[in-house]
């Protein structure tokens, strides 16, 4: 047996690998090589909690503009301060994406993150109790149709990152016009009812297709410890050819 093989079964024996980190075989490796593949020049990060997301962007290199939108205020006060830390190119919003502008109400988790604008159903509660809802509070909801800005197409091409738990169906409901300028979609997918009333899988995934985007990554997601059945997936779905190129959209485009 090689040294290398060895290295690696007594890594495995403590719960690690050594893998190649190039896109072909690595996850992140893989979001850096789409962020520079497909010039990407903004990075809307719709439900961004405390700024995970956003800060992994930055830990792989990614240094152009990220515009946060995140509705829980103990959440946003953190996405926020992290968002004034990285010298004028993140930009915090303390709002909620949805499919109509107003008032709603959401419920929050325990582990803040899993907090959702839909009840949550008993499988993720059995799964994860640390999620349980503690609570509600009232936020502004909006639509990416409704706030879309001009400039947000001018520095390259436009990278859309939906985790709202259950709720990206309403997003995509919401962006009817705006995704037209959307090159590249990120989204979380639940591949069994986690929340109540959540589009699955095999609809979003059929949504965007018959939109005109191919799904051209997927990152596995939230799972069931005991038997490692897989219940979300990330995907990355890009359209090529067939969105407008970089320009500076109308107001009449947006109506």
């Amino acid at each position: 047996m090689s040294f290398k093989k060895i290295i690696r079964r007594l890594l495995r024996a403590t719960g690690y690998d050594v893998v190649h980190y190039r896109h072909t075989h690595h996850a992140i490796a893989r979001r850096k090589w789409i962020l520079d593949r497909y010039d990407v020049g903004l990075v809307l990060d719709v439900g961004a909690n405390t700024g995970q997301f956003g800060q992994g962007l930055r830990d792989i290199g990614y240094d152009r503009r990220i515009v946060s939108f995140e509705p829980l205020p103990d959440a946003y006060a953190l996405l926020s301060a992290r968002a004034r830390r990285d010298g004028g190119r993140w930009k915090a919003c303390n709002i909620a994406l949805g499919n109509a502008v107003g008032r709603s109400k959401i419920h929050v988790a325990g582990n803040s993150f899993s907090s959702s604008l839909l009840p949550m159903q008993p499988k993720h509660l059995h799964l994860a109790p640390e999620s349980r809802f503690t609570g509600a509070v009232d936020i502004d909801v909006t639509t990416l149709d409704a706030i879309f800005e001009p400039d947000w197409r001018t520095d390259g091409s436009l990278y859309l990152k939906i985790d709202t738990q259950g709720y990206e169906s309403q997003v995509l409901d919401g962006a009817a016009n705006a995704l037209q300028f959307v090159d590249t979609i990120q989204l979380e997918m639940s591949l069994v009812p986690l929340y109540e009333g959540e589009a699955l899988f095999e609809e979003i995934y059929g949504r965007l297709i018959r939109s005109g985007y191919r799904l051209v990554a997927i990152e596995p997601g939230f799972s069931d410890a005991a038997d490692g059945e897989l219940l979300q997936l990330e995907g990355i779905f890009h359209r090529f050819g067939g969105a407008p190129g970089p320009r500076r959209p109308s107001t009449d485009d947006l109506r």
